[in-house]
């Protein structure tokens, strides 16, 4: 029997996903009952998704938004719970709407049980989102 992924080999493998646009193995490292929350989100957009079904339907059509090419920069923080980490990184890509270049930096909270995600928090700036034009905020628009 293997072990699970660590929570870092975890999320580095969901980037590859991401970036392969792989949304359904994206979803498939959630658990059940994981919890996507966004604390920055401005108001009328989600800011907490309960379940791995909720994340799926709001990751649905992302890469009909953004055509992710690149985490050009990807620190990953352990913290003292071997579960939970603090990732720094940059994505770049363009926006598939205007096809205008998309460079975005973000502060992820991820925590991981049994090999799965068990509660993700995403602090991404809405107001650098709004400025470059990228509706993901509502990721399933």
């Amino acid at each position: 029997m293997t072990n699970p992924m660590t929570a870092a080999e975890l999320y580095r493998h969901g980037l590859q996903l991401l970036l392969a646009k792989d949304i359904p193995g994206w979803v498939d490292l959630w658990d059940t009952h994981g919890v996507l929350e966004f604390p920055f989100a401005p108001d009328g957009r989600p800011r907490r998704l309960e379940g791995k079904a909720a994340v799926g339907e709001y990751m649905r059509h992302y890469p009909d938004h953004i055509d992710l090419h690149d985490f050009p920069e990807v620190t990953v923080h352990q913290t003292t719970a071997p579960e939970t980490i603090v990732v720094e990184m940059r994505g770049v890509g363009r926006l598939v709407k205007t096809d205008t270049p998309y460079d975005m930096t973000y502060i992820a909270v991820v925590t991981v049980e049994n090999g799965l995600i068990t509660s993700y928090r995403d602090y991404w700036n809405p107001l650098a989102a709004s400025e470059s034009g990228a509706d993901f905020t509502g990721a399933n628009r």
